[in-house]
């Protein structure tokens, strides 16, 4: 399961589930996590053995990171990323003084210090608005009832080692929202921190998690899920009569090591009959933020308190025509017309965007796809399902908004910028490439056809070649050094100013590899150093004359991307030659 079809199943019944949150949910409204606090210990423990003065910034340097690190692995201490480090270290500073515990965290986790992220106030919008129900958490912290505080303008009790037993009465009572710390509080004198104190969880706490997990769908964020007694309340759940009625759904950063516990619990649910699932999600904020994005009537005071920032019409006059002043030249082209329909495509199987990807490069560049509510596409209809190969449940007829700058439009930009890099490379001498931010063209340094372009060879006397002695450096995934080359390329970005949609120019230079651009840095700085002023203005100018073929000023260019095929299966584009200009009054 990827995170846009979590998203959808959350969205349909919001109050169905239940969440689960560790100290990732709050690192985001700048807390330490277990792993921070592990540091700063270790820090603390080693300048008071070796008599050092190392401050909590200098740990940002991994060469002192490796020199403590090295001084505990000489010592027998446990090895980096154990799951007991933290205890350890822990119990190495403070011994079982409760008290001094208690000081230290209060310090490092001090209301002082929170500043909530988007991701926490979508959290306390959640709740505040009746959209969850009931939270456990291990962490210590008030980040979740100072989101609640600030976006729902309500107080928010968490049920704590003190006083546990009113959470199972609150639950059956459905005295909703319900937040359970199942560590403790900072604030109070009750904590589970040590390894002796996490062996075994709070009976009552831990009673109301399997009720509210025969209650509730389960989503678990920023939890690493290295604690072994609270997995064995999960596995309590299922061994319960109606085990996450809703499903399990265990979050994880894209790219990042799922812990063998998880694993094994997620397989566990599974075989038991749960729909359960390891999710890779982005960060928190951009997950929670997307959540909230596609919830529908969300309460328009909280929305207004989650979105701080909004996009909103600006209306200035603009000055009148005049002839004084230096006259600015601008990259934009106007769009004069946009194509307004196009396939919708559905599958047996639910397609993700690394789906998508792979299903236009079969394509050979004779599909373009985005992903919507279901999936949009230009290309003939045999192309199709040829690359999808008896995947495709049906295709149907989509109309295409115009206007990118709505939230569920978002998709389309992107969409529009590939049709279009793919319009104006065709029949030329061009490669169109696309990135996640824009679409490129670029001088194709194999065509046999260089002469479409001579008025970019002209100017520059070279479109391409090697960058001398650069060579990629070898990496498990890429083992064999690769000459670096480059390419004169075109960036191309849609963008709405003034209600009309321009598409923006920059030239560029492309890379190949990708992936050692940013080792190729100097070679561009000094291929691009004097591209100013006249020179930039007759670089857009040639880099026009290739992309929009002869064509006179102020002239309208239609292009489509592909040789044959309908309105549907072939969009088509009509531009402005003239690109937009400015006179200062």
């Amino acid at each position: 399961m990827n995170q846009t079809e979590l998203i959808g199943r959350i969205c349909g019944r919001p109050s169905n589930y239940g969440w689960f949150l560790g100290a990732g949910a709050s690192r985001t409204a700048g807390l330490p996590t277990a792993v921070d606090v592990t540091w700063d210990l270790k820090r603390r423990y080693y300048c008071l053995e070796e008599n050092q003065e190392i401050v909590r910034q200098d740990l940002q340097n991994n060469a002192v990171k490796e020199r403590i690190q090295s001084f505990f692995d000489s010592r027998g201490f446990p090895p980096l990323w154990a799951d007991d480090e933290y205890t350890i270290y822990f119990e190495r500073i403070f011994g079982e003084d409760k008290e001094r515990q208690r000081k230290y965290i209060n310090a490092i986790l001090s209301e002082e210090r929170v500043t909530l992220s988007v991701g926490n106030r979508v959290f306390g919008a959640l709740m505040a608005a009746g959209l969850c129900r009931v939270a456990f958490t291990t962490n210590f912290d008030t980040v979740a009832e100072k989101a609640v505080a600030e976006i729902g303008g309500q107080s928010l009790s968490a049920y704590h080692l003190e006083g546990a037993h009113a959470a199972n009465v609150a639950l059956n009572n459905e005295e909703y929202p319900l937040y359970c710390k199942l560590h403790g509080d900072f604030r109070y004198d009750s904590l589970k921190n040590l390894a002796q104190d996490l062996k075994q969880q709070n009976i009552d706490l831990s009673n109301c998690l399997v009720n509210a997990g025969n209650r509730f769908g389960f989503i678990v964020s920023g939890y690493s899920g290295r604690d072994e007694s609270v997995i064995r309340l999960f596995q309590r759940v299922m061994e319960s009569p109606n085990p996450f009625p809703h499903g399990l759904y265990w979050t994880v950063m894209k790219g990042a090591a799922v812990h063998p516990s998880v694993s094994r619990l997620i397989e566990q649910a599974s075989e038991n009959g749960i729909d359960a699932h390891i999710v890779e999600t982005q960060t928190f904020d951009v997950f929670m933020l997307r959540l909230w994005r596609n919830i529908d009537g969300k309460p328009a005071e909280i929305d207004a308190k989650v979105r701080k920032s909004r996009i909103s019409t600006v209306d200035i006059p603009l000055p009148p025509p005049g002839r004084h002043g230096p006259l600015l030249r601008l990259t934009g082209l106007p769009i004069l017309s946009l194509p307004d329909r196009c396939h919708s495509l559905t599958f047996s199987v639910p397609k993700d965007w690394h789906d998508l990807r792979q299903a236009m490069a079969a394509s050979q560049g004779e599909l373009i796809l985005t992903k919507a509510d279901t999936v949009w596409g230009w290309g003939s209809k045999d192309r199709i399902r040829e690359v999808f190969d008896g995947d495709l449940a049906s295709i149907t007829v989509q109309d295409v908004p115009n206007n990118i700058r709505v939230v569920d439009n978002y998709h389309l930009k992107g969409f529009f910028e590939r049709a279009l890099s793919t319009s104006l490379a065709r029949g030329r001498p061009l490669l169109a490439r696309s990135r996640n931010y824009a679409a490129f063209l670029i001088a194709n340094p194999h065509s046999t056809s260089l002469d479409d372009l001579a008025p970019l060879s002209n100017l520059l006397n070279y479109t391409s070649g090697d960058v001398r002695g650069l060579f990629t450096t070898p990496t498990t995934e890429h083992p064999n050094a690769e000459q670096v080359r480059w390419a004169e390329a075109l960036r191309l970005s849609v963008n709405e100013r003034n209600g009309q949609l321009w598409l923006l120019v920059h030239p560029d230079i492309w890379i190949w590899p990708p992936r050692a651009r940013k080792d190729a840095r100097d070679f561009m700085d000094a291929r691009r150093r004097n591209r100013r002023n006249r020179k930039y203005n007759e670089l857009l100018d040639a880099w026009l004359g290739v992309a929009l073929g002869p064509h006179r000023r102020d002239s309208e260019i239609q292009v489509s991307p592909f040789g044959t095929g309908d309105a549907i299966e072939n969009p088509q584009f009509r531009l402005g030659s003239r690109s937009a200009f400015s006179r200062r009054l």
